[in-house]
């Protein structure tokens, strides 16, 4: 049976686990903080370090935040910054990330069949039912967005970076350091909002809300937002890595 290294690529850690043909892990997730700063090599160096600390693999999905196209990098939020989220962009780092061939560097690393995604699409594929039009959003130290058309995965937008309101992005209205200055209550308040916002955008048949920080949504703020939503888990980050080699356009 073919079994998948998963690695989900965030803005303050790194996970990883290995998954069988049936999306079932292996081994416990391992997981390290994201080092700053965090050039390109180093990028490659920490997961192939992850990745050896864990079962041998047949093939590798990598998820990271930021517009990832057929496995290079237009652009990355966090890791052309100097010590992290929301920290000073460093100009350096921004052109090393620039059009960086991550899915080639990272294949030629591990000398495995590799596969990078935006993270939200890996987490996406682990949930999404396959039939309709299906959004999902993560929550975490941004917001990140997925979309699916039957199945299939679509272009990859950069939501996060639209404004919605006032000259502020989504990835700052809702991202964690206004979950944190708002508290859950207003900052589920303000989940919800953003929901009936973009309702009318997408008309999805099914919206899935997921990432680290969607567990912290208030059961009656959820309980409006109607039967078309729903809390997934934040390990479908991992799990949807096998499911992503069948989903996501070649």
């Amino acid at each position: 049976m073919q079994t998948t290294l998963a690695i989900d690529c965030g803005g303050g850690g790194i996970k990883a686990s290995v998954l069988d043909g049936a999306g079932t892990m292996r081994a416990q997730p391992l997981r390290v903080p994201t080092p700053y700063p965090l050039p390109p090599e180093l990028f490659v160096k920490t997961l192939l370090d992850l990745g050896t600390r864990l079962p041998s693999a047949d093939r590798v999905t990598v998820g990271m935040p930021g517009m990832i196209r057929h496995g290079v990098v237009v652009a990355t939020p966090h890791y052309v910054t100097r010590s992290g989220p929301r920290s000073r962009v460093d100009p350096t780092l921004l052109a090393e990330w620039s059009g960086y061939d991550a899915r080639t560097a990272l294949a030629g690393a591990f000398g495995l069949p590799t596969l990078v995604l935006n993270d939200a699409e890996v987490h996406g594929a682990g949930v999404v039912a396959g039939t309709g039009c299906e959004l999902v959003l993560t929550l975490g130290t941004g917001l990140g967005s997925a979309l699916f058309d039957g199945g299939r995965l679509a272009p990859h937008l950069e939501l996060s970076h639209a404004p919605v309101r006032w000259g502020t992005t989504y990835d700052t209205y809702v991202g964690e350091p206004e979950r944190r200055r708002l508290g859950d209550a207003f900052w589920s308040r303000r989940i919800r909002q953003v929901v009936e916002g973009l309702r009318p955008v997408f008309r999805w048949d099914r919206l899935y809300l997921g990432g680290g920080n969607s567990r912290l949504i208030r059961p009656e703020q959820l309980a409006r937002m109607g039967d078309d939503v729903v809390v997934v888990p934040n390990s479908a980050g991992i799990v949807g890595g096998v499911r992503a080699w069948d989903l996501a356009p070649v």
